[in-house]
């Protein structure tokens, strides 16, 4: 074949040769015939040989061109019915119309032919129809890379099997880190003498080791009430398949007679594919936000900052201590004092606490000789605050430091003091826009801390110990050096916002709620006038009473109640869920009614045996474990409340 590859077809130069042989004979016949009759038979004879040669050099070539096409053709055939990649052809119906030979091996030889392709996976012809072009497949414990090819209705699928066990097991091994923390380690220890705290640190170190032990992981007790864990994210993994049971755990030690509460504790854990020291920030972060949720839970954070939650289904024991208030209030005055002026904000759609919480950090900037103004859009009153609002611009000199959302933006300056209660999350806030040009901002509030929060606030004071934010802003004032005397109104405001918060004193209620509801009575609180704030007139009772008694049970002790669709007022949303809670044999209670042509509310209460919190925060809300809420945007009641049910079942199947 090679000897082939060198022989040179010469027919156009031989054609040359004749032509100028034949003009030579031409002169020898015509000076010399016999000599040119000679050369003729000569020159025949060599032409006869040539083209004879030249003959079977084309026939060799043709016998070659068949035999190598037969041979590419057939390597061909062999490569493609040998090669180990899968190739399915399917038709409109997306039944497989071939396979190759390494399908069958792929499938242990089950016939395939007339199969449909959810044979392979139930999502296949879904995926295909959405014009994807590379899936994954498995197909009998074996990993397949799929592209298809659209045009001609083909799959082909690369087995990728030791690049994903080589690839899952690079996940399975990352490190990740954990924080554990005893939320109330010191208060519980307290009043222990040594040998009682030395059996309950034992008995907390010998489950937290089994624990360890069961695992696999490495733990080290850091203090007495921290401990550093350190794993795997296939660890982690399994971990949060069994829902950490460790915080039940550690909640049943008890030590008899000397233990009043049980002992609950918080996880904070750092995991992705990120630096040690990344890891170390993320786990510190994630404990963070676990604390400032009430602890007796697990906070979950990534390096995309993405958290998940586990636990926190029982309310937080209070561990408020007063110095920290007067530090924290000390620590305001100072900002406060250095500021140009004072902006103070609460939540969109105000209720009692956020009103009152806003009057009483007025009171604080007063105090310091500081300009303060309220945040207040008039076009977003709701009924609950109403009657107050209408009493405040009674008072002039009240009334004179509420103020528009434009009119703040123009009295802000770099020194300006923005002051957020009642809330943590940006997009609540009564003007987001100037949060987020604002440098200097302060976070009080009582609620459990959720993902989304305010962006580098210069001082927090969180606390979802308190019944309310007005119970927090109450001892913030107590505790001001330089006190302007609380007006009868704005004692009566804050007051009023621990009132409505707590049910009357009925729930989230601690000594020191008592506390700050002395101190407010002392300074001229009139709870007549919480009474007439709290009055309302017969047509919100009626539609009330027009939700709750949409009222259906659900899981037994669930009360759901899914409004018709008129337009109802989120503080009427929020009483008949507070309401349904009366009613016998009943846990936890959601009334979902449409705010207003696009957005649905649902207000969720409990008595504390169902978190609430958890179940809202799965439906973009939040709040405390007995009070929360969500507001839902292009979503009607009825889809609104299948979603609901769908949360409610995970969450008591344990997957929330």
């Amino acid at each position: 074949m090679e000897h082939f590859f060198k022989t040179k077809i010469v027919s156009k130069q031989l054609w040359v040769t004749f032509v100028l042989s034949f003009i030579m004979l031409c002169f020898l016949f015509y000076y010399q015939w016999i000599i040119g009759l000679l050369f003729t038979i000569l020159f025949l004879t060599v032409f006869y040989y040539v083209k004879r040669e030249e003959e079977r050099d084309r026939e060799k070539q043709r016998n070659y061109i068949s035999k190598l096409s037969f041979q590419v053709e057939n390597a061909g055939r062999t490569i493609f019915l040998n090669l180990p990649i899968g190739i399915l052809i399917y038709d409109q119906d997306f039944q497989i119309e071939w396979a190759n030979p390494y399908m069958a091996e792929i499938t242990h030889g089950e016939p395939l032919l007339k199969k449909s392709l959810d044979t392979f996976s139930d999502n296949l012809i879904s995926q295909i129809k959405a014009d994807k072009e590379e899936i994954w497949l498995t197909i009998n414990h074996l990993q397949f890379k799929t592209k298809i090819d659209h045009f001609n209705r083909t799959l082909f699928l690369f087995n990728r099997t030791e690049e994903a066990q080589l690839e899952k097991r690079f996940n399975d091994e990352k490190v990740v880190i954990a924080n554990i923390y005893l939320d109330n380690y010191e208060e519980i220890s307290r009043n222990m003498n040594d040998n009682i705290k030395s059996q309950l640190n034992s008995l907390i170190t010998s489950t937290l080791n089994k624990w360890a032990d069961d695992y696999h992981f490495y733990l080290k007790r850091t203090s007495q009430d921290r401990f550093l864990a350190v794993f795997t994210q296939e660890t982690l993994a399994l971990l949060e398949k069994s829902r950490f049971e460790i915080l039940d755990e550690i909640r049943t030690l008890h030590i008899e007679e000397v233990q009043r509460n049980p002992i609950t504790l918080s996880i904070g854990v750092g995991t992705g594919n990120v630096p040690i020291p990344e890891l170390a920030k993320l786990a510190q972060s994630s404990l963070d936000l676990a604390l400032g949720r009430g602890g007796d839970q697990i906070a979950i954070r990534d390096e995309t900052g993405k958290v998940r939650f586990y636990g926190g289904k029982t309310n937080p024991m209070e561990k408020r201590t007063r110095v920290r208030a007067r530090v924290i209030s000390h620590a305001l005055k100072e900002l406060v004092s250095e500021s140009d002026n004072v902006i103070i904000m609460g939540h969109k759609g105000p209720d009692m606490d956020s009103l009152g919480s806003t009057i009483g950090v007025l009171n604080i900037a007063k105090s310091n000789d500081v300009e303060g103004y309220i945040v207040f859009d008039e076009d977003d009153i709701t009924t609950g605050v109403s009657k107050v609002i209408d009493k405040v611009k009674q008072e002039e000199s009240l009334w004179k430091h509420f103020i528009g959302p434009e009119e703040a933006e123009a009295i802000y300056t770099s020194r300006s003091l923005i002051v957020v209660v009642d809330t943590h999350r940006p997009s609540l806030v009564a003007h987001e826009k100037l949060l987020r040009n604002a440098e200097y901002k302060v976070v009080i509030d009582h609620h459990r801390r959720g993902e989304e929060f305010i962006n580098n606030p210069t001082l927090v004071y969180m606390e979802p110990y308190a019944s309310s934010t007005s119970e927090l802003v109450t001892e913030l004032i107590e505790y001001q050096p330089n006190k302007k005397k609380l007006t009868t109104l704005e004692a009566t405001t804050l007051l009023a916002g621990i009132i409505v918060d707590t049910k009357s004193f009925a729930l989230r209620t601690g000594s020191r709620t008592f506390d700050a509801a002395s101190y407010l009575r002392s300074k001229g609180a009139d709870p007549v006038l919480i009474q007439k704030f709290l009055k309302e007139d017969l047509n919100t009772l009626r539609k009330r009473n027009k939700l709750i008694e949409k009222a259906s049970i659900y899981h037994d002790s669930l009360a759901i109640v899914k409004a018709d669709g008129d337009l109802y007022d989120q503080i009427i949303i929020a009483q008949a869920a507070d309401i349904l809670l009366t009613i016998d044999h009943v846990t936890a209670s959601f009334v979902i009614a449409n705010r207003s042509d696009e957005t649905v509310s649902i207000s969720a209460r409990s008595l504390g045996e169902v978190n609430v919190q958890l179940i809202m925060e799965e439906m973009n809300g939040g709040g405390h474990l007995t009070n929360a809420a969500t507001q839902l945007h292009g979503m009607t009641t009825d889809q609104a409340e299948e979603k609901l049910k769908e949360k409610i079942k995970e969450y008591f199947e344990g997957r929330t």
